[in-house]
């Protein structure tokens, strides 16, 4: 199998659109018309309820996993991660959905989790601790995901670095509507049970 073909095969995973899915066959509602309108884990949290929301994290984390190893599995020689970034853009972009996907931190977690589990593993302590301290669900994920710029920096994995850096700006970009939330104190904080 080409590059090409699992650049795309990767893609099409990632834009499996798991939110959009799960509310439709559940709930018979079309997440994009409740909350933030994205179909990613957060806006499905507040929508769909918990049960939903982790299974809706869970896909998007695992389609994220599963294209690192398409690569070896097709006995494609590339990095499993320049491969990744097709499903981080497929989750964002889907074409599914008229290319209106979720904002790229599960999926992105994923990734990452079949590239290098301990980094991702300490990037989601990150996560945790900055959603206990502020209860800022976009908050947690930016600084997660600049986080994981300086991790691949320490590491010296230059291919991961440039990766990460594209990453995390894009969820910045995916972010700003809620930091312009933040600075008027008007985004959502997750309540803890």
């Amino acid at each position: 199998m080409s590059i090409f073909l699992v650049i795309v095969l990767s893609y099409l995973i990632g834009a499996i659109p798991s939110g959009y899915i799960i509310g439709k066959i559940f709930f018979k509602k079309d997440i994009r018309q409740y909350g933030s309108g994205n179909t990613g884990a957060t806006n499905s949290f507040r929508v769909l309820g918990k049960p939903a929301g982790f299974a809706v994290t869970f896909f998007d984390i695992f389609k994220g996993f599963i294209v690192v190893f398409l690569p070896a599995l097709f006995h494609v020689d590339i990095h499993g991660i320049l491969i990744g970034i097709f499903a981080i853009l497929g989750h964002v972009f889907p074409v599914y959905l008229k290319f209106r996907g979720g904002k790229a931190v599960a999926t992105s977690a994923g990734v990452l989790l079949g590239v290098n589990p301990i980094l991702c593993l300490i990037l989601i302590a990150i996560f945790f601790a900055i959603l206990y301290l502020t209860k800022y669900v976009s908050l947690s994920s930016i600084i997660a995901g600049i986080c994981c710029v300086i991790g691949s920096f320490i590491v010296n994995d230059k291919i991961l670095l440039l990766i990460s850096f594209v990453v995390a700006s894009l969820l910045v970009i995916r972010h700003i509507s809620n930091i312009k939330r933040i600075i008027k104190g008007t985004e959502p904080k997750i309540k803890w049970m």
